[in-house]
């Protein structure tokens, strides 16, 4: 079977590869290091004596911003050293400023073919691998069962499509798992569908989503000023569009002038998931004739009604100016949301649409704890909006619930820690 994914690999990266190369350069920022990819220019240095090393992928913004506590931990307790991959730019532009000099190195993460698995395993050397969430590659995890090296699959998921999917074809949950000595699931739903897939119980330890385990850096009430006046304004009100898809900001921009038109005092503010979608999103605001500034370009020149955030790595930063926050990637026809837990972190009341399978248990918990309202369409969310930014106390409860949510799951960063740490211990 293994063989077969090899061999059937390269034809499907080159027949798939136009589509990514387009997608890379849309993004931007994926000419550095571009050799990674092919296994190629690890420069790290030599393996110090009675020190582990850990290789961990980590594919984009949220899982770098996730695994801060995680390495901290470890690099404090000198106990090992971490070399850092990331699949997308951005996520490897955020690594690069938040832990440069914290890690050993800092890379993208090959391509899953033999050839470049292996070139990459012989530079970083690891005694060790963790793989975030649903990173789970079949040569990769094939290189370390060669090299006896134990791979950790933390805060570990599949989706609802994943899991239907992998439902339908048994053989290639051996790729998947069959390599992975320990598979630490974020939820009780993970554990029991990765159970359903055929791990074995004595490698499923279920640890807690770590995304929860959040410490987000809070805004003083002057640095709350200077970030409202560089974004133009943001008077009265902020209702924020948390990493929007396509036609969520037409949706939110439709919400936003039907609370004006109610006497509402609010702004605007869009984070959309893709920065790249700048263009697509200025068409349709100077459609709607509305004041706009992209955060891109500098600090607003003038006061303005609508924000485009479209930068990496501040969303926490820019909940904290809203009062009511919408999570994108949840209103047809996208599936699947965005997750909704740095707000829930930052106590702010949050809304989103049908689509959360990504995140259904945490969506389903925050509903259920008041501190989350979901809405079923467009028309919903508008209607929603305009009550609830006119009902101040109600709002007041929905953040307060949120916190307590938050506070309720933590716990998942120790976890991890102790089975990471217990692997570490049978290595010496």
């Amino acid at each position: 079977m293994f063989w077969f994914y090899r061999i059937v690999f390269l034809p499907a990266l080159l027949v798939l590869a136009p589509r990514y190369l387009w997608r890379m350069r849309r993004r931007g920022g994926y000419r550095q290091k571009f050799q990674h990819r092919f296994g190629r220019g690890h420069d790290l240095p030599p393996k110090r004596p009675g020190v582990r090393r850990i290789w961990l992928q980590a594919v984009s913004v949220g899982e770098v911003l996730a695994i801060a506590p995680l390495l901290e931990a470890l690099i404090k307790s000198g106990e090992a050293e971490v070399y850092l991959t990331t699949t997308t730019s951005t996520g490897h532009r955020l690594a690069d400023e938040r832990y440069f000099g914290f890690v050993i190195g800092l890379g993208y993460f090959p391509i899953d073919w033999w050839l470049f698995s292996r070139r990459a395993w012989r530079d970083i050397d690891p005694d060790m691998v963790i793989l975030m969430e649903g990173e789970r590659w079949p040569e990769h995890i094939h290189q370390a069962n060669l090299r006896q090296v134990p791979v950790i699959s933390i805060n570990a998921r599949t989706s609802d499509r994943s899991f239907r999917r992998l439902r339908n074809f048994g053989f290639a949950n051996r790729l998947l798992f069959g390599g992975i000595d320990r598979l630490l699931p974020c939820s009780a739903q993970d554990e029991a569908r990765f159970r359903q897939l055929g791990v074995p119980a004595e490698k499923i330890f279920t640890t807690g989503n770590i995304k929860l385990d959040l410490r987000i850096p809070r805004l003083t009430q002057a640095e709350r000023t200077t970030l409202r006046t560089e974004l133009g304004g943001c008077e009265g009100f902020v209702l924020l569009g948390s990493s929007t898809w396509p036609g969520e900001e037409a949706a939110l921009l439709e919400a936003w002038q039907a609370a004006r038109n109610r006497g509402v005092e609010c702004t605007l503010l869009l984070v959309p998931r893709h920065a790249e979608r700048r263009g697509e999103l200025e068409r349709l605001l100077r459609e709607a004739q509305v004041g706009h500034h992209f955060r891109s370009r500098g600090p607003a020149p003038c006061r303005v009604a609508v924000t485009v955030a479209d930068t990496t790595g501040e969303l926490r930063t820019l909940t904290q100016l809203a009062d009511l926050v919408f999570i994108g990637k949840s209103l047809p026809p996208n599936e699947g949301g965005q997750t909704p837990v740095e707000a829930a972190a930052l106590e702010k009341p949050i809304l989103f649409g049908p689509e959360m399978s990504n995140f259904r248990t945490i969506a389903r918990e925050l509903v259920a704890a008041g501190a989350a309202r979901q809405v079923t369409d467009q028309q919903a969310l508008t209607e929603v909006v305009c009550e609830l930014l006119a009902d101040p106390a109600r709002r007041e409860r929905m953040a307060g619930a949120a916190g307590e949510w938050q506070r309720n799951n933590a716990g998942a960063v120790e976890r991890t820690l102790a089975v990471i740490r217990e692997e570490l211990a049978r290595l010496k």
